[in-house]
């Protein structure tokens, strides 16, 4: 049996050096990079997305099999204050959900992953297997290239929680990955190459096969 998790999607960047074209919103064949994340979920007990207001119409079209209801939308306060305020928000808002009459109990894992990586599918099968094998500590795919991605990661949901709650009297915003990587306990897992290739300018997508398709 695969490991219980839950997912927090980043969808909610800036996109600059895709001239603010909204990475979540790229097509990857047919589909959004957002929904090709959320396909890469499928087994999530409860997903919240990190990203903007406008994202609701597609999340409302858009629930992975095997999970039990609508993606949570969240955004970070301020907006656009970095990864690390978007997990944060995304974290809280699972934390309320496995608190409240919704949820069935605090999911052991949390999967964290950026939208903008259209192969992560096989990233995510390479985590969840390593999370069968011990020690149970937080897991970090690494590139072919030694790379380590917190964004394609598979955390200790209590880990996490107690890194964001550490950071939360000096606050998130602006805070690089890293401050919350500081504070837990992690072992790389190499991934299938091109995993975790993520698509920050044009010629990245291209070389993905990642298009605008009707976006302005």
């Amino acid at each position: 049996m695969s490991a219980a998790y839950d997912a927090v999607i980043l969808a909610g960047g800036r996109s600059t050096r895709l001239g603010g074209t909204p990475k979540a919103l790229l097509l990857a064949g047919e589909r959004t990079l957002l929904e090709t994340t959320l396909a890469a979920v499928p087994d999530a007990r409860n997903v919240a997305v990190a990203g903007p207001p406008e994202l609701a119409k597609l999340l409302g079209s858009t629930v992975p099999a095997g999970c039990p209801g609508r993606p949570l939308l969240v955004r970070e306060e301020p907006a656009y204050a970095g990864p690390a305020a978007a997990v944060g928000a995304a974290v809280a808002a699972l934390a309320a959900l496995a608190d409240g009459n919704r949820g069935s109990g605090e999911s052991p894992w949390t999967m964290v992953l950026a939208c903008d990586m259209p192969q992560v599918a096989a990233a995510v099968r390479a985590l969840l297997a390593a999370a069968a094998v011990p020690p149970a500590e937080s897991l970090l795919a690494v590139d072919s290239s030694g790379t380590r991605q917190p964004l394609a990661a598979l955390y200790r949901t209590a880990d996490l929680r107690a890194a964001v709650d550490s950071l939360a009297a000096e606050g998130l915003a602006n805070k690089p990955m890293k401050a919350l990587l500081a504070r837990v306990q992690w072992r790389g897992v190499d991934v299938p190459p091109t995993s975790t290739a993520d698509v920050d300018t044009w010629n990245d997508a291209q070389t993905l096969g990642v298009s605008a398709g009707d976006l302005p």
